[in-house]
């Protein structure tokens, strides 16, 4: 007799993890958004708040390479160069949109902030991390969820590394 088990969804996930680990988050439903600054607004939140996910190759010799989950406040930009220089990798650029969707299970605008993919790393930007709650579209575009920051780095444990622009950039 075959087993019939279902495999859950990428927000399945989500929030089973966050149950396990007793995070504090509340779902909101809203109409289908993935740009970063229209869904700030029609959540409400500043769109410092928002985390926005970018997968990014990272070429550690020519033929091999390693993705990486980088995510940033939302009105902020990823520094790929300083997610190249962390993985010690020979060149790094976006991943195409095809393959950012098929590693996270989420459509481009809805790639949430975690990994549940051992050869995906994750990692934000301490930036995100000042604000007390974050917000994020949680692997739907019709589904976010606010999530207490402390809690999403404990049931995340994301590489915590300046990865923005102007993180990076040096002060003149």
């Amino acid at each position: 007799m075959e087993s019939s088990t279902t495999r859950p969804t990428p927000y399945e996930q989500i929030v089973d993890l966050l149950d396990s680990t007793g995070a504090r988050y509340s779902v909101l439903e809203h109409v289908e958004e993935g740009n970063t600054e229209k869904i700030s607004a029609l959540r409400g939140n500043r769109i410092e708040q928002a985390a926005k996910c970018i997968v990014v190759r990272v070429g550690v010799t020519k033929k091999k390479g390693r993705y990486v989950i980088a995510v940033v406040p939302g009105h902020l930009r990823v520094d790929i160069e300083a997610i190249r220089e962390h993985y010690r990798g020979v060149k790094a650029m976006f991943a195409p949109q095809d393959m950012a969707e098929s590693l996270t299970g989420a459509v481009s605008g809805s790639i949430p902030p975690f990994s549940f993919d051992p050869d995906v790393a994750l990692v934000v930007d301490p930036e995100l991390l000042r604000e007390e709650e974050m917000y994020f579209n949680a692997a739907r575009l019709d589904r976010s969820l606010r999530l207490s920051t402390a809690d999403y780095l404990a049931a995340a444990r994301p590489d915590v590394l300046p990865i923005t622009e102007s993180a990076t950039a040096p002060l003149v």
